[in-house]
Formats: structure tokens, sequence, C-alpha cells
């Protein structure tokens, strides 16, 4: 098939350009590269890259032409950044998202893959998160993505796009096969950062609160392996292709790791000291988020092979280490 990929240069997306590519598939990919790395992606005859904007049309009229279908990734996600400049994220993810789906419409273009997050479920009600939970962004990019979800089933029943929504927890790790190489821009999430500290680039990991109601007191979380993350949005593509059905399932490994897990493994992995500090938790972080990923077992066929902490960690010092 001839596949688009907005955001096709970013961190996950880089990894489901090279699965793809493996596949036999033609590749198109539409980045601005604001944050994505055009480092990561490959220089082949089936892969061509268009510099453009989800939100221009006439970039868009560059990039579906002969599509089959779209992935879309591009999108700001800095969850406290979206608390501060929502018109930033109404502008890119919302109105960037809904005219994409408009003109892939207008293109004939019905099977559309979405990068959606559990950041639409809000606080956990209950653990694992299953895609039953009441879904209540306590923030401005959770909403985004809720809102986008909500037009993809609209246009579902009116107008016959079949849509994958995937919603997955904290992606980490590089690709076991070291074909990305290049760093995520400006990241904020816990393995990242373990990792600066870890090359020099940071003196120390904060880590915010050890009170918390788990076994070592501190935060766990879902994380989930780039390249697991890959391999569930080609089976989640497949699907609607084949069952021209849409489909909205989380993705997780469904075990949760610590902080202080994490620190232990990256010392361990890395042989480095990662000096690291207890400070003052931050407000709204709940003390366990982990998914339910039964849905994507059952109708996907899927499952994390690569989350465990060694793997994710261990591709990632591979990467940040040569930097």
């Amino acid at each position: 098939m001839k596949i688009g990929i907005t955001g096709g240069a970013g961190y996950i997306a880089s990894h489901i350009v090279w699965d793809l590519l493996e596949l036999g598939h033609e590749i198109v990919i539409l980045d601005n590269l604001s944050t994505g790395n055009r480092k990561n992606l490959p220089n082949l005859a089936n892969c061509t890259f268009l510099e453009g904007d989800v939100g221009r049309p006439e970039d868009l009229d560059r990039f579906l032409p002969g599509l089959d279908c779209v992935f879309h990734f591009a999108a700001w996600k800095a969850a406290g950044e979206s608390m501060v400049l929502p018109e930033k994220y109404s502008a890119n993810n919302v109105r960037g998202s809904f005219l994409l789906i408009e003109r892939m419409l207008a293109a004939g273009i019905t099977a559309l893959v979405f990068s959606s997050s559990a950041a639409v479920y809000g606080d956990p009600q209950y653990d694992p998160i299953d895609e039953a939970h009441p879904r209540v962004p306590v923030n401005y990019y959770g909403f985004t993505k809720l809102l986008i979800e909500e037009n993809l089933g609209w246009m579902d029943r009116l107008k016959g796009l079949r849509f994958a929504a995937l919603r997955y927890f904290n992606a980490a790790g590089y690709d076991v096969k070291g074909r990305v190489r290049g760093l995520e821009q400006s990241p904020q999430n816990l393995l990242p950062v373990v990792m600066e500290v870890a090359t020099g680039q940071r003196e120390e990991l904060q880590i915010f609160g050890d009170d918390y109601d788990t076994p070592d007191g501190t935060c766990i979380r879902d994380y989930i392996h780039a390249n697991d993350l890959a391999s569930a949005h080609i089976a989640a593509m497949n699907y609607i292709v084949e069952q021209k059905k849409s489909i909205t399932v989380n993705l997780g490994s469904e075990k949760g790791l610590s902080v202080k897990e994490i620190l232990t493994a990256a010392r361990e992995v890395t042989g480095r000291e990662i000096p690291a500090r207890i400070v003052e938790r931050r407000p709204g972080d709940p003390a366990r988020l982990v998914a339910s990923a039964s849905r994507a077992r059952a109708q996907l066929g899927w499952q994390a092979r690569h989350s465990d902490a060694k793997t994710l960690i261990s591709s990632m010092w591979d990467v940040y280490r040569v930097q």
C-alpha cells in the first residue's frame, strides 16, 4: 500500500516508518520538523519526505494524492504547556486534525490510524485502566485527543471513515534494530531525563515524592517500548483495512514500573551513578497508572514484547551514550 504519515519524523512515527518499509509499503511523510528529526528517516526511493504542515491545505494537497491509508502523529504533546498555551494546541492538534480528515475524505481516503493518548482518561478511577474507563481529561492536551476521537466516531458513522484510535501511556525506548538514532527533541518524560543525568547533561534526577501508596513509595507508570507501539499501529492498520471496522484500544505493558525501579535498572545498565534527590510531589500525579491491553490482545493479536525495564533502558542507552 501507499501510506502517508503525518509527523513521520517524530520519535514514535519514525520507528513505524522503518517497519512499514521493511514490509514493502511505499511511504509519504509530512512533517514541519518543529519537533521531528530528519536524521531518523531512511533515504530510500520508496520513502518520500515532504516538509509541510497539516494545518495548511496546500501542504495536504501535496501529501494526500494516491494514499491508501494515513497514520496521524502530527501534534503538540506537552500536557503542562497545553494548560498555558491552549490556543497553540487547538490550532495544531484540533484544527489541523479536522482539516486532515476533511481533505482525506474529499480525496476518497477512508482509513486512518490515529495516535491518541491515555490522557483522554484523566485521573484513574480504577486500575488497570480499560477502554470503558470514563474519559475526563485533566489537561487541554488530553481534551484535544478526546475531541479528535469523537470527531472520528462521527465521520465513521456519517462518511464511512474507518479509524483506529490507539491510546497509549508512557512511550520509551529506542529501536532494538538500531535504525532510529536521532534523539527526541525537548523530552519531558522520566526515561530521557534519566539518560540525560547518566550522560552528564543534567546534574541529578528529581524524584517527585516517595510517600505514595506503592511498594517503594514512588509513582508507577506503564512504559511501552517504541517498537511495541510500532507493531501495534501496523496491526491496527491491517485490522481496519481488512475488517472494514473502526477500533479503539489501549496499548501498554500492563505491568508498570516505579521511578525507583527505573532508576535501579538504569544504574545497572549504564554503570553510572545517576544522582537522584527526593523532592516534593507534583500536583495531580496519581500513584499508579497502568493499562489494560486485553482488547488489543483479543482484536489485534498484539502484546508488548520489548517493554521490560532492561530492554527499555539498554535501547535508550545505546543511543544516548554516543551522542
